[in-house]
């Protein structure tokens, strides 16, 4: 079954005009935006959960990069 439950939230006033100010800027109703932001938050957390744990694995197969290599990479991507 689905859960359609209403939550309550509560915000500190200066953020609860901030998401006002949003929704009525972008045309959409304060709870779209919220939950729209909550979504996008658990997804990105979720994704960024899962990099980690190939991090690890990689690190753990004996995969890694010298600080030195980094250093290198990273002056190449800047273009230092």
């Amino acid at each position: 079954p689905a859960y359609n439950k209403p939550m309550e939230i509560s915000f500190a006033p200066e953020l609860e005009a901030k998401l006002n100010r949003i929704a009525s800027e972008t045309g959409k109703g304060a709870s779209q935006v919220v939950q729209e932001l909550v979504s996008s938050y658990l997804d990105h957390d979720q994704w960024f959960r899962q990099e980690v744990e190939k991090g690890l694995a990689s690190l753990d197969s004996g995969k890694s990069v010298s600080h030195e290599e980094v250093r290198r990479q990273m002056e190449r991507i800047l273009g230092s």
